[in-house]
């Protein structure tokens, strides 16, 4: 009874505190830096179809099978590395204003 009370406790304070993150603008905070974090870290391996699918559109198939997925690879570690550096740094102000360390910010989003 005492664990499934809390976990209860838990989810609300984990609702309450994803619900408390929201900002209403898309200025870069420490919170915004957090999320950024780990969302790097569990999509970085997306870099590697959205290599090859990039490399198939630039030049052909065969190029985007291997050459974008070495690309894809590549880019997918230095994404995945970014964001646990910015999960475990996140209440510091580390690039200056909490600035993204890769570009574009997240994996598919437009820069």
């Amino acid at each position: 009874m005492k664990s499934r009370a809390l976990t209860i406790a838990i989810l609300v304070l984990v609702v309450v505190g994803l619900l408390s993150m929201s900002t209403p603008s898309y200025a870069q905070d420490v919170w915004k830096k957090l999320g950024r974090g780990i969302v790097n870290t569990f999509t970085g391996w997306l870099e590697i179809p959205k290599g090859i699918v990039d490399e198939s559109k630039a030049n052909n198939v065969f190029t985007g099978l291997t050459v974008g997925t070495i690309k894809g690879l590549g880019l997918g570690l230095v994404r995945t590395g970014a964001g646990i550096y910015e999960t475990l740094t996140f209440p510091f102000p580390i690039p200056e204003g909490y600035e993204p360390i890769v570009k574009p910010e997240f994996v598919y989003s437009s820069d």
